[in-house]
């Protein structure tokens, strides 16, 4: 009788995966498309006061000490700085390339997390785990093409903000003992400090429909932040981290719809052997689990 409840928990769980992950694919075509027209800055600025709004009943429940209380207050600021350069490198990135190839770039983001946890978590790689973290790195380099002249400015925000998100989960694993409302509302609160420095400069007055535009990325990101974090909790995440591997699709999916982009031959190849990369380590990490429960 407990294998249907099981079942139905994992498919879930799936479901809440693919859910976020489609917000995430429309939050970022929002984003391209008000990045054509508002600096980063500004776009940080009123994401933020829109997630921080949506935020504020979780935050209340939990009370205002747990918030200040912070395990590693070091390691809290890294990882809010992090957070924070991810946001602008992003929206400088989609500005001016499609949004396929900036997803391409963070499809990598597990290759770099994989490559420097034995240094910074303590966790074991083995000799096929590095070999696909090779591959996912001559991924990248054939995405990027250096020597052909289509090396550009956007293409290293896309590079900054992938490692920058890489080196964020790597902290958040570092942060275990913090609830994840705390851990939101710090990275949102660092948004929000930035994006007010930054807005300014290049300042363009949104009219209401755009206010609203802006507002409904914070909105929209925070909901999909949740539905993930519900997914982990519903199914393992050897079960449903290879589905974000569909932002890829929805990124071509909606870049040509939307804004007419067409991927180019070096950008699909590149992203299929970044992913093939990110199965190979999804793979390894499941034998090791395996392996280990069954000593125990």
């Amino acid at each position: 009788m407990s294998a249907i409840p099981a079942r139905s928990t994992v498919g879930l769980g799936i479901f809440m995966m693919l859910f976020g992950d489609f917000l995430f694919a429309v939050n970022d075509i929002m984003g391209k498309w008000l990045a054509g027209t508002f600096p980063a800055g500004e776009i940080v600025l009123i994401r933020s006061l829109a997630a921080l709004a949506l935020l504020a009943p979780l935050l209340a429940r939990g009370g205002a000490p747990a918030l200040v209380r912070l395990e590693r207050p070091g390691t809290q600021l890294s990882r809010v700085v992090l957070a924070t350069a991810e946001l602008v490198f992003f929206y400088a990135a989609v500005r001016f390339l499609p949004l396929a190839d900036v997803m391409t770039f963070y499809l990598a983001g597990p290759i770099y997390i994989a490559a420097v946890s034995p240094f910074l978590l303590g966790e074991r790689v083995g000799g096929r785990q590095w070999l696909a973290i090779a591959v996912g790195f001559a991924g990248v380099v054939f995405v990027l093409q250096p020597g052909s002249g289509s090396l550009t400015w956007a293409s290293l925000f896309s590079i900054g903000g992938s490692l920058s998100y890489a080196m964020m989960v790597v902290q958040s694993r570092q942060l275990r003992g913090t609830p994840d409302r705390v851990l939101v509302f710090w990275q949102t609160a660092g948004a929000l400090v930035v994006g007010a420095v930054l807005a300014p400069f290049g300042w363009v007055t949104p009219g209401p429909a755009d206010l609203m535009m802006l507002a409904a990325l914070g909105i929209v990101a925070m909901v999909a932040h949740l539905s993930i974090a519900r997914s982990l909790k519903l199914a393992s995440a050897a079960v449903v981290a290879p589905i974000q591997y569909s932002l890829l699709l929805w990124a071509i999916l909606f870049g040509w719809l939307v804004f007419g982009d067409r991927p180019r031959p070096s950008m699909l190849v590149g992203a299929a052997v970044i992913i093939v990369a990110g199965l190979m380590l999804a793979g390894g990490r499941r034998r090791k689990r395996a392996g280990t429960e069954s000593l125990d």
